[in-house]
């Protein structure tokens, strides 16, 4: 029921503008009192013979009678029977005009048009075929010059830092030759209006897909960055959001680690330029620190210099920058004694020689009668001491006398050291050059690059 209300309220609505549409195209003017037959006779002589030109108006029937044009028929759309109101009221002596025509629905008429229209454009086809064709051979040609001129080693590779940044070259060369190539096949159509469209649509497009693919254009843009500025070389221990390991390569997409666990760690470059980067291997020596404890009675001073002296007779340590000792902090019972030295990364290893101080340390500190103690408690009684106490009082304890001073450890004797050459880390660099020989192109790190 409510479907046949509005159904009814749009019909009643589209008569109803019908018909102020018919009224607002009727003639206006001054209305003669005489009425001829022989005017009538003219006007619709005139207009049969005015529709008799036009196309699409072949069905369309005038009558006048009294200067009241009447039009009956059919024609293609409804836009062109509207259009006889127009045509009809611009006629002199035209008085009102009733139009009946209506939208024709035969299938054949409604056909013919499109036919007409695909034959004028097959036509028309036809004729531009051979300017088509010579804008088409002119586009090509500049993209195979385009093409040529990007394959090219030279300068690109020379002025180009890296691989990575002349193919990027060789691209915006392809794209400006493929522009200017449809620059000049248009103009040869003289339709050079159309490139602007075409590059304000080509805009749009790009704007939108930017925006899609954000993350993906930072990562490209740190990719270029990274490759100019290379922070690492390939086989340096870096550190990177927290992941450790040795650099195998940098490409387009990621930096790709190799753990000290054997495993390939990928981390994006966006993450990699953005993220704080400790560089192990920039710099040959390395410190190693480590804490012992020892007892808060202790001789402070021998126990710092037995740590130094035992640090600085190691084969494997550097005099320059030189080992230390030191008090650090003090805790509930012990005392942290912290010891640093340095080493040779590049022939020593750091886990090896950290290990084997702490062994050696340890050694000499409880040679030299310096206690590292066990954590202690003092446990008290709740219950307050009573007078039932008789017993004579324990002989009171001898006070303790200060053990007198060790002497200095002597230095282990070299056989006494344990191997701590690099060997480690030269398998794992091994490890990452047979990696980078396997996939030489697919690699941004240069030797010779800048870094920062």
């Amino acid at each position: 029921m409510i479907r046949f209300l509005i159904l009814t309220l749009c019909l009643l609505l589209s008569l109803a503008l019908n018909a102020v549409a018919q009224d607002s195209d009727q003639p206006t003017g001054t209305i003669s009192v005489t009425d001829s037959a022989a005017q009538d006779a003219a006007i619709a002589t005139r207009i049969r013979d005015i529709l008799a030109e036009l196309e699409g108006y072949e069905d369309v029937t005038v009558t006048v009678s009294s200067g009241i044009v009447t039009l009956r028929g059919t024609t293609l759309d409804a836009a062109s029977a509207s259009d006889l109101n127009d045509l009809t009221a611009r006629v002199e002596g035209v008085v009102a005009i009733r139009n009946q025509v209506s939208e024709t629905t035969d299938v054949s008429r409604r056909l013919d048009p499109a036919i007409e229209r695909f034959e004028k454009r097959l036509s028309d086809l036809i004729a531009w075929a051979p300017l088509l064709l010579i804008a088409l051979a002119a586009f090509l040609i500049v993209v195979f010059l385009g093409l040529v001129i990007a394959r090219m080693k030279q300068p690109w590779d020379r002025l180009a830092p890296n691989a990575f940044i002349a193919d990027i070259y060789r691209q915006l060369i392809r794209l400006a030759f493929v522009i200017a190539g449809i620059v000049v096949g248009l103009d040869i159509l003289n339709a050079t209006a159309l490139l602007s469209t075409i590059l304000g649509a080509a805009g749009i497009i790009g704007l939108a897909i930017g925006f899609a693919v954000r993350d993906t254009v930072e990562n490209f843009i740190a990719s270029v960055m990274l490759s100019v500025r290379q922070p690492f070389r390939p086989n340096d221990a870096v550190e990177i959001n927290g992941d450790e390991g040795k650099v195998i390569r940098l490409t387009s997409r990621a930096t790709i680690l190799l753990s000290y666990d054997g495993n390939h760690i990928r981390i994006p470059n966006a993450t990699v330029f953005k993220s704080r980067i400790v560089n192990y291997s920039m710099n040959d020596e390395r410190r190693f620190v480590f804490d012992l404890g020892i007892a808060p009675d202790a001789d402070m001073v021998l126990a710092t210099q037995v740590a130094r002296d035992t640090l600085a007779a190691l084969p494997f340590t550097l005099q320059s920058p030189a080992p230390n000792a030191w008090i650090d902090s003090v805790g509930d019972s012990t005392v942290a004694l912290r010891i640093a030295g340095w080493i040779d990364q590049r022939v020593t290893s750091l886990q090896a020689a950290r290990g084997e101080a702490i062994r050696l340390c340890m050694a000499a500190l409880s040679e030299a009668a310096i206690a590292m103690p066990e954590p202690t408690y003092r446990i008290l009684d709740a219950n307050p001491p009573t007078a039932q106490d008789d017993a004579p009082p324990a002989p009171a304890k001898p006070a303790p006398t200060k053990p007198a001073a060790a002497p200095v450890a002597a230095p282990p004797a070299p056989d006494q050291v344990m191997d701590v050459q690099a060997t480690q880390d030269q398998e794992l660099e091994a490890i990452v050059d047979e990696e980078r020989r396997e996939k030489r192109d697919d690699d941004l790190l240069t030797r010779d690059a800048p870094t920062e």
